[in-house]
């Protein structure tokens, strides 16, 4: 079974701030796949349904987002992923541009707490993310964690989500042929024209 895990948070608060992005898309993907509606399970919501040969999982959990590994805590005692080949954490990168996207098989958190939380629960850096971009403040004076909690602005907004529809064919593609494909022939088309 593959697994795509949504990084977000919880309640109306949080909705619509950058650090939702993940789930933004994970919503995008119930609709586009025609998935059955969020279910409740242990510390997450989720949707399983088929795309071709594979079955699929979306996770959203309900943790906030610096405790997203305790819902693969729950999984392994089941029937969790291999992270390598089966899991794709979707995150919100304010390293990248709003519209920009890149798929990653390895790497840091790049002090994003929910990596860090994910990372600590599999013991590895080594498995499948999508980064999604919401840009970074202009002002050096404003709180990253201030920043990632507050909403987009909507030119922003809509650049991220005009951005989904090739995300959604890079993640099928991670479903098919795995995250070396996805990054091969995704992560050109997700930098952000002009």
């Amino acid at each position: 079974m593959k697994t795509v895990l949504a990084l977000g948070n919880p309640g109306d608060r949080y909705r619509d701030t950058r650090h939702n992005a993940g789930w933004w898309l994970a919503d995008r993907l119930r609709t586009v796949w025609s998935l059955p509606p969020w279910r409740s399970r242990p510390l997450a919501v989720e949707t399983l349904g088929r795309r071709g040969p594979e079955t699929v999982r979306i996770l959203k959990p309900l943790t906030y987002v610096n405790r997203s590994g305790q819902v693969l805590d729950n999984l392994s005692r089941e029937d969790g992923p291999d992270p390598v080949r089966d899991l794709l954490v979707l995150v919100d990168d304010v390293w990248l541009a709003p519209g920009e996207f890149r798929f990653r098989g390895r790497g840091s958190s790049g002090g994003h707490n929910g990596l860090d939380s994910i990372e600590q629960s599999l013991g590895s850096p080594e498995y499948g993310r999508l980064r999604i971009g919401v840009g970074q403040p202009h002002d050096s004076r404003i709180d990253l964690a201030e920043w990632v909690l507050a909403p987009l602005r909507p030119v922003d907004e809509e650049a991220v989500v005009s951005a989904f529809t090739e995300m959604v064919k890079g993640i099928e593609c991670w479903v098919a042929d795995g995250i070396t494909a996805a990054m091969d022939r995704f992560n050109r088309r997700g930098k952000r024209e002009g």
